[in-house]
């Protein structure tokens, strides 16, 4: 499967849990781009960076942060105000 026919596939994803058509492509081609990213990061394969994506994409679309998830948080400085 090539690049263009790999993100048509996201976007169907992205279209069946509810995306509209513009943010489906946005989403698709940002998460090729990203798993670009970990290829070349974390010597992973592609197949398992989109893996990997897709599985942090759908937790966060049911609310579930994953354990190995190594994002900033998002809870108040010491001043009390978001950062």
């Amino acid at each position: 499967m090539n690049t263009s026919e790999e993100i048509e596939q996201l976007e169907k994803v992205f279209l069946s849990r509810g995306a509209n058509p513009s943010q489906a492509k946005i989403m698709a081609r940002q998460l090729s781009k990203r798993a670009d990213q970990w290829v070349e990061e974390r010597g992973m394969s592609r197949l398992e960076a989109l893996k990997k994506l897709m599985e942090i994409v759908i937790a966060g679309r049911e609310g579930v942060v994953p354990n190995d998830f190594s994002g900033t948080s998002a809870e108040p400085d010491a001043g009390g105000k978001d950062i």
